[in-house]
């Protein structure tokens, strides 16, 4: 090989080596970017998460459910005559 060849063989590599350098630094720009947006998804779905925690506790609330229950199937509390102890 002469000096020739080598020279333009290691300006290719350099060529090339410069070229994945960009492309590797675009990556990981393109991938911190979607990394960021995937962590407020998250952060708004915890928070989504929460309020339908809340929600649920309140849908099932005792208090909730015996005033349906009164309203709504005209239900009451057995006075303590009516009540009946069940052993197993």
């Amino acid at each position: 090989m002469n000096v020739r060849m080598i020279e333009v063989l290691l300006l290719a590599l350099i060529l090339i080596s410069a070229l994945l350098v960009s492309w590797t630094v675009h990556e990981t720009r393109r991938l911190t970017s979607r990394a960021q947006q995937l962590q407020a998804e998250q952060d708004g779905l915890q928070t989504e998460w929460g309020q339908l925690l809340l929600e649920h506790s309140t849908w099932g609330s005792y208090t909730r459910v015996e005033r349906l229950a009164r309203e709504k199937l005209n239900m009451q509390m057995p006075e303590s005559g009516q009540k009946v102890l069940v052993k197993p």
